[in-house]
């Protein structure tokens, strides 16, 4: 594979990891689905080639690991957020019901 190619799939990595991260902050589940599965796809391809173990792409390895980390910390930020408006709607209904029983 030439080194043009070899950026190529690096570049569509990152454009993906930077899309997903949006994705994940605006918490759009259903597109951040796709593009994780197209995610998949392409670091199977990259893996495949040793791209990133090559020392020309240290940087580009880095790059797209704070990426990922970032990726991650979207995810976990918004699962906070849903569990906790989850939390807040049990609490809701649990006193919708105690009041309804008490009349």
């Amino acid at each position: 594979m030439h080194i043009e190619e070899q950026k190529h799939l690096l570049d569509e990595l990152q454009n993906l990891l930077e899309k997903q991260i949006a994705l994940a902050q605006q918490g759009s589940a259903d597109e951040l689905e796709v593009l994780t599965e197209q995610a998949d796809l392409l670091i199977g391809r990259i893996l495949d080639t040793g791209i990133l173990d090559m020392p020309e792409f240290k940087n580009r390895k880095e790059l797209l690991q704070r990426l990922y980390e970032a990726l991650c910390l979207s995810i976990a930020a918004k699962k906070a957020d849903v569990c906790g408006k989850l939390s807040q709607i049990r609490r809701g209904r649990k006193t919708m019901e105690t009041y309804s029983n008490n009349m």
